[in-house]
């Protein structure tokens, strides 16, 4: 659904505020996002219970329900009785989460409780809303194509995760320090594109799972625990950077240190980990805060180039490799300003040859 129009957390929110309460919203994203998480919070922050249906795990009975034989007048009628997870009496937020995973007999079962909120004789109390989520296709996830129909009666957006949103949420949800410093320094680990092979990716939802089992750990959480965490459910090259933080918080290596003058990098051979670590935060830190043009340098963005173009130098008598690393652009062609690569060269005239 790549028509979608994409929406942050924030944004999303709002938009769910304001059209749930006349259209079905399906809410589409890549696995672990934090679809799920969202409409849970949004239907207790306007004071709805939530109530989610896993449609890769439903039939039609499961929501169409079982006839029941009753009498009236003399007559013995069928009536079909729904769930007791559906018929409720109070409004409530019916949240149907992998609705594109479902078959396509459920996906027909939900087309008048998604445009009508009634299925078969039960209709939803007054004031409750239907949310449906699910993946993408292309992320690997158990999918199976929408019929046009069903389509045709969903409001449809895409959920785009943002670094700013997840640290909100992970502050609020006490989420391990260690995490939170990762995500903030290195925005761009929050989530990897699904691997073609059973691997470990990183998500919102992976972050989150690796923050409870460090907590878990409490005062026993060792550095070798924690890499056995961050392997278990992290991209590999994430984990191994995120275990490098860990072993820098340990042994306080401090990047704004560095960037100030106050300690060098560190440079034996057991801290290349945390060494390619810190190169990497400090490339990200660079690409973040130095402006596309010299002229537009402040002050205080002029005396971080000073200050970058000299540790780049003693990054290269340490490793050639590493400091080549910070002037390389990235594989989507991100990289540094061309005026600081520029003066860098003129500094380091062996680091451009290379």
């Amino acid at each position: 659904m790549q028509s979608a129009p994409e929406l942050d957390p924030d944004d999303l929110l709002d938009f769910l505020l304001e059209v749930t309460p006349v259209a079905s919203v399906f809410v589409w994203g890549q696995p672990g996002i934090g679809k799920s998480s969202l409409v849970e919070f949004f239907a207790a922050s306007v004071g709805l219970e939530c109530v989610s249906l896993l449609g890769t795990q439903l039939a039609p009975e499961d929501l169409i329900g079982v006839p029941a034989i009753e009498e009236t007048e003399g007559r013995k009628l069928s009536r079909f009785c729904p769930p007791s997870l559906i018929a409720r009496t109070q409004p409530y937020c019916l949240f149907i989460d992998e609705l594109n995973g479902s078959s396509q007999e459920v996906q027909k079962a939900f087309y008048s409780l998604i445009t009508e909120h009634r299925i078969g004789e039960y209709t939803l109390p007054k004031g409750s809303i239907v949310v449906g989520a699910g993946n993408r296709a292309e992320d690997g996830a158990i999918v199976k194509r929408m019929s046009t129909a069903l389509i045709n009666r969903l409001v449809m957006v895409q959920l785009r995760a943002t670094a700013r949103a997840w640290l909100t949420w992970a502050d609020q949800a006490d989420c391990h320090p260690a995490v939170r410093d990762y995500i903030a320094l290195r925005p761009d680990h929050l989530w990897s594109k699904p691997p073609k092979h059973e691997e470990s990716f990183s998500t919102p939802r992976t972050w989150h799972l690796l923050s409870d089992m460090l907590k878990a750990h409490g005062d026993k959480l060792t550095e070798r625990r924690a890499e056995i965490c961050a392997k278990s459910v992290l991209t590999p090259e994430h984990a191994v950077q995120f275990v490098a933080l860990y072993r820098q918080r340990l042994r306080a290596f401090d990047l704004a240190a560095i960037i100030k003058g106050e300690i060098d990098w560190p440079a034996r051979p057991e801290e290349r980990d945390v060494l390619a670590f810190m190169v990497g935060s400090f490339r990200a830190q660079l690409i973040k805060e130095l402006p596309a043009e010299d002229s537009k340098l402040s002050a205080e963005t002029r005396n971080l180039s000073m200050r970058a173009k000299d540790m780049v130098v003693k990054l290269s008598r340490i490793s050639m490799d590493f400091a080549q690393l910070i002037i390389a652009n990235d594989e989507k062609g991100v990289g540094l300003p061309d005026w600081f690569i520029l003066e860098l060269s003129r500094d380091l005239p062996r680091l451009s040859a290379r």
